[in-house]
C-alpha cells in the first residue's frame, strides 16, 4: 500500500518553479530517502503534501486520503520536523512540548519523558536560551511524541552533535521497525545511505531518480589517479577532474583499452582506479539529470 503517492503535483511560485510534475510513490513501512540540494524542491513538496502550501496542479495522498480535503485527518497520524525549528519566545521546552501534544488531543507525557532524557533535552530551560541543537531535540520530542504513523522530517540533523546524532537515527530506527514510515529529507547523503532503502532525487523541481538506495549507488564510472602527470590526455573522456601534487585524477567511464593506452605514453609511474564515492555518484545525477 502507498502511504505517500503523488501525480502531476505542481507548486509555482507567481512565476517562479517550486516543484513540476511530481510522481512519487513511498510504500507504507519504508525508510524512504528524498535526496537534493538546497533550492530543489524537496521542502516544497513536503509542505505541498502537509496543507501548509496548495498545490498548482495535480493531486496527492496520504494514507489514501486526498491531501486538501481530508488535510486535518491526515495531519491527526502525521509527525512532522521542519527544517528550521521555531517556537514562541519565553516559553518553556515543557510548555512547547505539552501545548504540541494538547493541539493533537492526545496525552503523550510518558513519551515525551522518554524521549528527552533520551536526547539529554532540559525541559525547565526557556526555549529562547537554546542553541540551534537543543532546538533541534524540541523539534524532535514535538513530532515524534505521539507515535504517529508516518514521520515527515525535512532535513532534520543540522545542529546535532555526533552523539545525539546516533541516538536521533536509533529512535528513528526504532519506530521504523515497529511499523512506522519514515520520510527523510536530506542532502547529506550518507545519512541517506546508512539508513534508507529507497530513495527518490529531486533536481531544479523535478523527479530524476527513484529507486534502491544500492541501485541508484550503481554507476560504470571509476575513479582514476594517474601519478606522474598533471594533465589528461585528449583522447579521454573525462570529469570531476582534481589535481594534487603530481597527479591527476579524474571519473573515466570509457573503454579500459582506451585508458591503458593513452596513460602507456604518458610519464606516469602508477595508476590506481577505484569505485567512485557516493558523492560523486549522486553530484552526477545533479548535474547530468540522471544519465549514467
Amino acid at each position: 500500500m502507498s502511504i505517500i503517492e503523488t501525480k502531476k503535483l505542481t507548486k509555482y511560485y507567481g512565476k517562479s518553479r517550486g516543484i513540476i510534475n511530481l510522481d512519487l510513490s513511498v510504500s507504507e513501512g519504508e525508510f524512504f530517502g528524498f535526496i537534493g540540494p538546497n533550492g530543489a524542491g524537496k521542502s516544497t513538496t513536503i509542505r505541498t503534501l502537509l496543507g501548509l502550501i496548495y498545490p498548482t496542479s495535480g493531486e496527492a495522498r496520504i494514507f489514501g486520503k486526498d491531501i486538501i480535503r481530508d488535510k486535518t485527518e491526515i495531519l491527526s497520524d502525521i509527525g512532522y520536523m521542519p527544517s528550521e525549528a521555531t517556537f514562541y519566545n519565553g516559553m518553556k521546552v515543557k510548555e512547547i512540548i505539552s501545548l504540541s501534544a494538547k493541539i493533537r488531543k492526545a496525552d503523550c507525557s510518558a513519551e515525551a519523558d522518554r524521549l528527552c532524557e533520551r536526547l539529554a533535552l532540559d525541559k525547565e530551560k526557556r526555549v529562547d536560551e537554546l542553541s540551534l541543537g537543543n532546538r533541534k531535540k524540541v523539534s524532535i520530542v514535538c513530532a515524534l511524541q505521539h507515535k504517529p504513523r508516518l514521520c515527515i522530517l525535512d532535513e532534520p540533523t543540522s545542529g546535532l552533535d555526533p552523539l545525539m546524532l546516533k541516538e536521533f537515527f536509533d529512535i528513528l530506527k526504532e519506530r521504523h521497525s515497529g511499523g512506522a514510515t519514515i520520510f527523510l529529507s536530506s542532502h547529506v547523503l550518507s545519512e541517506i545511505q546508512k539508513n534508507c532503502s529507497r530513495a527518490a532525487i529531486i533536481k531544479d523541481g523535478r523527479l530524476i531518480a527513484l529507486d534502491s538506495v544500492e541501485n541508484l549507488s550503481k554507476t560504470s564510472a571509476k575513479r582514476v589517479t594517474l601519478h606522474g602527470v598533471t594533465e589528461i590526455p585528449g583522447s579521454l573522456s573525462a570529469r570531476s577532474v582534481e589535481i594534487n601534487g603530481d597527479s591527476v585524477s579524474f571519473l573515466y567511464n570509457g573503454g579500459i583499452k582506451n585508458l591503458l593506452n593513452s596513460a602507456s605514453a604518458l610519464p606516469i609511474y602508477d595508476m590506481t582506479i577505484t569505485e567512485p564515492s557516493l558523492d560523486e555518484i549522486f553530484m552526477h545525477y545533479y548535474e547530468k539529470g540522471g544519465e549514467n
